[in-house]
């Protein structure tokens, strides 16, 4: 409701918005404003309200529209904040703080050098990502719009507009903020907006003004109550005079509006869900196995540092006499040395901690994320453009996806409508060819005057259609004739043979797009119509005559009739009601000798996903019309239970009809939408549609994609539904979740063990049905007990459906929606597609967006960004697939690595009395994550293929093998950390045999501890590079540059830094080292015996393994059990 108040005339008014098609809804009061505390006052201009009064003009928030994340002054403290919340990113701070200030074994660059690295990389690609979304606020914010300020008009940016303001909008412009419709160009004080970016809907939407204004709005002294700012969209959508931001004018020259909300508090605005950092399950994964990894770390510090003691503890071991304590030394505190101690071997083994793996991870999803910019077969010619990937750290679970949420309306559809066929007293026509027969009907090519006998009925089906809408003609513009006299909706030129010379130059606008192809499916067959003017509807007949009617009321379609009538009156005098609408809606009111042979046609046309309609009429003598008549005015009058009173006249007339016969229109489908929606669900995905329309063009669309077939039980719930019988909606609602709850979920058989999705092992497959009304009252129940109960059950009936819809969706329930399965158990990886405004908080709240025609709202939100649906199967069956198991490899053989890597440094502790002796030089602990076992692995998971990307597509089924994070449960990382157990303790063993024998040179020398380590070191790298080489399956030039490339280096690298004195080192330990180590034929044969040994069991899997598939070579199957 908005209240008015006009002191120019000293009274205020009551705008009712729904009345305003009837133009009764101006009543006028002396009384006194009643103030209400959720309402706020508006004054028009900035004028204040009474002369003696002091003004203070009330507080509200600017227009400025804010979508990013940092500011200059908080970036650097935020970003770290973030970054450090990484288990790593912090464990690493600490051991570089310790190394600074504790004397400890290694140098703090060898930590503070790979975390600055990190951390750095992180914040530029965060901080671009954010200038990109401070850049698109700019340009909304910086937009140029007219404002009237004294009756002049004033150039402003859009941040600048304040409540209050009159702002003039012209044709084809989106309205800067939420108005009030005040003054159109147009003679019936109307205009018609777009809400494509609002809730997906490209048709036409009628606005009207506030009735009773001044023309002359420079005197204009008006105040305005409304209501506070609330996200409900629907409330607002429909024949009033709100316009919303991001709407756009059309068909109108100009307008002007009054700023109600602008800002954060518009509609659009608080249907925005703010962009949350979103952690993948990888990253879960890793921090969980991190939690793990610094336990063992912990632990060996413990014992080092307890067995240390404990040694010491001996006669003589404490200060032996060859190294004397000096007196700084015996009079530190026994505790903390101790704890120093501690820190000194925590600093000795923290490289078991990858911190380098976070290096590599970050530059995997960079450069991986090229690949889908790359991949040429996303490239749309149409509009000349690819993918995009806007953020890169989610390319992972682009393979794990268990639920998809899509949008209809332009992603499922391409939002045109186009009039298939028509069945009039059960004969089916079809514009198409050569006659045929057809299931026993009678199929005609052409115009329907073929069939003489029944012309009367076909003339009158085709006038009702001509008549029953809300259709205008829009006259053309110089840009419409430059676009070629295109329609408003569906884009389908006018047939110039049909039209005579006035109207050859005309479009039809609507506000549903089926109704524009019922119009143009009578033009095929000679009725067209030409307008509507003075409440006067014209039709062109098929004799080239033009036939008048008056319209005389309008019954609007809603939701619960689900149809819509028109009361003309025939150039005759004969008063005509025509009734359109869907069959359930239809049957019940006509007599039903007729329904029999119109059903099998509609039920057929359902089945086939097309969009059905049945239309009557009914005759009415002049004292039934004067009753009609009388009942509407009195019901539109009504300032109480309006809607009730106007819904029992609408039934009253529309009884006693004639079923005259149906039309059957086809909403476009995106192309191969119906192939990528079988695919998904062959991989094991849910597929639940989104969207802002009306159920029952939502429900053919699903049937058209194949989401809901044939044999497809469906489950309402929605206001038609929870109104059947006299209980309360409450009651209602409990009683029919426990009634779908009983049939899909208790009596429906068990899952199969072991599977990692939902199968369906029954024969009944269900499919969900729910509207936006009815799922507030599941989520939003008045008592907390009964909502946790009624979403556990709604959750869980859908959960067993094999595809759910949920239509007249607010853009803040969609995000829900996704929240909530989100949540669910098993916390499932959730995708959102989309391609308006209105679908940018479900993308936020999961991870994907598509290009669309609509606006570009959903692609800079979005994650990900792909021309068309049909990419999406690419995307995720076969990017997604590889992408997570190239990471999944890449983590697990990180931590196996560095445990090879670590282990023998703990183990000669035991050797060395605890000293904290390193076992590697200095030099290998710095390069050894960096330089010589990085590269081979990065490749590895830019590369890898274990199954070509042909079968990926082609097999769907091989997507499941991922689900649940298969392959980084607990018992892969197992079984990656036994195996670097057992590497670690062959090249520590394996060398001290070889140590056991005294001459390991030909001059009686032995080897000393850095020839040691350096053997150690030599095996491990060989091994762990080897290692990797035999789990690739897909070799490029690429991967044998640097897998033999890294020996090499390593080898060479070995040589060069021992092989120079360095004069800025104090110390070189390893001088001729390499070179003295490898004189030795022991040392080779040790070195080459231990490699075979640790590769041994891994070469004989490769050899003894047979393949369950011949494109599938898995290099450990997990366990579906696991």
């Amino acid at each position: 409701m908005i209240r008015v108040r006009n002191f120019n005339n000293d009274k205020f008014s009551i705008y009712w918005p729904a009345l305003a098609a009837a133009n009764l809804n101006w009543f006028c009061d002396l009384g006194v404003d009643e103030r209400r505390v959720d309402n706020r006052t508006i004054y028009i201009g900035h004028q204040s309200s009474l002369v003696n009064e002091d003004f203070i003009p009330p507080k509200f928030c600017d227009n400025r529209i804010v979508s990013s994340k940092y500011t200059v002054w908080n970036f650097l403290p935020k970003n770290l904040f973030e970054q450090f919340r990484r288990i790593a990113n912090f464990y690493f701070l600490i051991i570089f703080l310790v190394q600074v200030i504790v004397d400890t074994p290694t140098s703090p660059v060898t930590s503070g050098l790979p975390l600055f690295f990190v951390i750095t990389v992180t914040a530029i690609k965060q901080g671009y990502e954010d200038w990109l979304r401070h850049k698109a606020d700019r340009e909304v914010n910086k937009y140029q719009v007219t404002v009237l300020e004294n009756g002049q008009e004033t150039p402003k940016e859009s941040e600048n507009i304040k409540v209050g303001d009159i702002v003039q909008v012209k044709e084809n412009e989106t309205f800067p903020c939420d108005l009030i419709l005040l003054q159109s160009t147009r003679d019936d004080d109307t205009c018609f907006v777009t809400t494509a970016s609002l809730d997906g809907e490209s048709n036409h939407k009628t606005h009207y003004t506030v009735p009773d204004i001044e023309r002359d709005l420079k005197s204009l002294n008006a105040t305005i109550e409304c209501e506070q700012p609330q996200p409900d969209l629907y409330k607002s959508l429909g024949p009033e005079n709100l316009l919303l931001k991001g709407a756009t004018l059309k068909n109108t020259q100009k307008i002007c509006g009054v700023a109600v909300y602008t800002g954060m508090e518009t509609k659009m605005a608080l249907n925005y869900q703010g962009k949350s950092q979103k952690r993948s399950a990888v990253e879960k994964s890793i921090n969980a196995f991190l939690l793990v990894y610094l336990c063992i770390l912990l632990s060996k510090a413990l014992v080092c540092t307890t067995l240390k003691y404990v040694w010491q503890s001996k006669p003589g071991q404490d200060e032996p006499w060859y190294n004397k304590k000096t007196q700084k030394e015996k009079d530190t505190n026994l505790y903390l040395k101790m704890f120093t101690d501690f820190l000194s071997f925590m600093v000795l083994f923290n490289f078991i901690i990858p911190v380098s793996m976070y290096v590599t991870v970050e530059m995997q999803k960079f450069l991986g994320s090229f690949f889908i910019t790359w991949d040429k077969d996303f490239f749309d010619p149409e509009i000349q453009e690819g993918a995009l990937v806007n953020t890169s750290d989610l390319n992972e679970e682009l393979g794990q996806v268990e639920y998809v949420f899509t949008d209809k309306t332009g992603t499922l559809t391409q939002n045109n409508m186009e009039f298939i066929e028509c069945c009039i007293d059960g004969f089916q026509y079809k514009h198409r060819g050569a006659s045929s027969e057809l299931d026993g009907f009678c199929v005609t090519d052409g115009p329907v005057n073929k069939l003489q006998q029944k012309a009367g009925r076909e003339e009158l089906f085709l006038r009702a259609l001509c008549l029953c809408h809300t259709v205008q003609v829009k006259e053309s513009t110089e840009q419409d004739q430059r676009e070629d006299n295109l329609d408003q909706v569906d884009g389908l030129r006018i047939d110039e043979n049909v039209l005579q010379p006035p109207q050859k130059e005309r479009g039809f606008i609507a506000s549903s797009p089926d109704e524009i192809a019922l119009v143009k499916g009578a033009m095929r067959y000679g009725f067209t119509f030409l307008g509507l003017e003075s409440k006067t509807m014209k039709i062109l007949n098929r004799n080239k005559d033009v036939e008048m009617y008056d319209l005389l009321h309008v019954l609007n379609f809603d939701p619960v009739r689900r149809r819509m009538s028109v009361i003309v009156r025939s150039g005759s005098g004969e008063m005509l009601l025509f009734c359109k609408g869907a069959d359930s809606s239809i049957f019940p009111r006509v007599r039903q000798e007729e329904v029999e042979r119109i059903r099998l046609h509609v039920e057929r046309n359902a089945t086939e996903g097309y969009r059905t309609l049945c239309v009557a009429y009914k005759r009415l003598s002049e004292e039934e019309y004067a009753q009609a008549d009388a009942g509407l005015r009195e019901a539109r009058l009504a300032l109480q239970d309006r809607e009730e009173k106007l819904l029992a006249v609408y039934n009253q007339v529309e009884t006693g009809m004639s079923l005259i016969g149906a039309t059957a229109v086809e909403d476009r489908l995106q192309e191969e939408a119906a192939e990528t929606m079988e695919a998904l669900q062959r991989a094991g995905m849910k597929v639940w549609v989104l969207t802002g329309d009306k159920m029952e063009t939502a429900k053919s669309t699903c049937y058209a994609c194949g989401l809901f077939q044939r044999k497809t039980e469906l489950l309402e719930l929605t206001v038609r539904t929870l109104e059947d019988g006299e209980r309360k909606r409450e009651e209602r609602l409990h009683e029919l979740l426990g009634e779908y709850h009983k049939r899909a979920v208790q009596d429906a058989p068990p899952v199969k063990a072991g599977g990692t999705r939902v199968c369906f092992a029954s024969n009944q497959d269900y499919g969900f049905i729910i509207d936006g009304a009815s799922l507030s009252m599941v989520l939003n129940s008045s008592s907390e007990s009964n909502m946790r109960s009624y979403k556990d059950l709604f959750l869980q009936i859908c959960q067993n459906c094999t595809a759910v819809l949920c239509c007249r969706m607010a853009p803040l329930q969609k995000a829900q929606i996704v929240k909530m399965v989100k949540s669910s158990k098993g916390s499932p990886i959730t995708l959102s597609i989309g391609d308006g405004a209105n679908d940018v908080s479900m993308i936020l709240e999961a991870h994907v967006g598509i290009k669309g025609k609509e606006g570009r709202q959903a692609v800079r939100n979005s994650d990900y960004a792909i021309p068309k649906l049909k990419h999406l199967k690419k995307l995720l069956l076969a990017h997604g697939h590889l992408y997570y198991h190239r990471i999944a490899h890449l983590v697990q053989y990180f931590f196996y690595k560095n445990l090879c890597f670590i282990l023998p440094q703990f183990l000669y502790q035991f050797f060395c009395g605890y000293s904290q002796q390193p076992l590697y030089d200095a030099a290998y602990l710095t390069m050894y994550n960096i330089c010589f076992t990085s590269m081979p692995i990065l490749a590895y998971s830019l590369l890898e293929q274990r199954i070509s990307i042909e079968d990926l597509i082609e097999d769907a089924a091989l997507y499941s093998e991922n689900a649940k994070n298969a392959m980084l449960r607990w018992g892969l990382f197992l079984y990656w950390t036994g195996l670097g157990a057992f590497h670690g303790l062959v090249f520590f063993f394996g060398v001290r045999f070889l140590f056991s024998n005294p001459a390991l040179q030909d001059n009686g020398q032995v080897f000393g501890n850095w020839s040691y380590g350096t053997i150690v070191f030599t095996v491990l790298v060989f091994t762990v590079t080897l290692k990797l080489a035999l789990d690739t399956r897909h070799w490029t030039w690429i991967n044998h540059f640097v897998i033999w490339g890294s020996l090499a280096f390593y080898v060479f690298f070995s040589f060069f830094w021992g092989g120079i004195i360095w004069p800025f080192m104090k110390q070189q330990r390893l001088y001729f080292v390499f070179a003295n180590m490898l004189s030795s034929v022991s040392a080779w044969l040790v070195i080459i015996l231990l490699i075979l040994l640790s590769l041994l069991p891994e070469i004989l899997l490769v050899v003894l393994r047979n393949p369950r598939d011949p494109h599938i070579v898995p290099l450990l199957v997990p366990d579906k059990h696991d």
